[in-house]
């Protein structure tokens, strides 16, 4: 892992999936550069450190494996009821407008048993904007 992508967590990860029935995707682009996920790889580690109680996979739209339809599929096969995506983009382009969407109502048709939502891309998310303007503020030399 590349410097400065480091997040801390605290309980252990239960690796028991047959008990879960929700389940978390981490959705983002993908890239040609295998380093580039890795601090999508890291949020995704500490949120499935956080909440063993909670299956959390990381998908990709292209470019990069699983593609959010496989990891979907998995899902479903090993059992689980509710999946719900997190798009981890920073801005309304054509991928979350339309992209996104498509994927979500034909994942939806062909999983009709499974409950799949979507939470807004982070960049739509103020708590999270906030803390990258304080960043920037705070880092930032007079």
């Amino acid at each position: 892992m590349s410097e400065g992508v480091r997040i801390q967590v605290s309980a252990a990860v239960n690796s028991t999936r047959s008990t879960r029935h929700s389940a978390l995707i981490l959705f983002a682009h993908g890239a040609r550069d295998a380093q580039w996920s890795e601090p999508f790889r890291a949020i995704r580690q500490a949120v499935a450190t956080r909440r063993p109680d909670l299956t959390v996979e990381l998908a990709f739209l292209e470019l990069m494996q699983p593609a959010l339809g496989d990891c979907v599929a998995q899902l479903v096969r090993d059992g689980h009821t509710r999946i719900t995506v997190a798009p981890l983009f920073l801005a309304q382009g054509g991928h979350l407008k339309r992209d996104l969407p498509r994927l979500l109502k034909d994942l939806s048709a062909r999983h009709a048993a499974v409950k799949i939502t979507a939470l807004s891309p982070i960049g739509e998310v103020t708590e999270l904007l906030n803390a990258i303007s304080e960043w920037l503020v705070s880092s930032t030399p007079r």
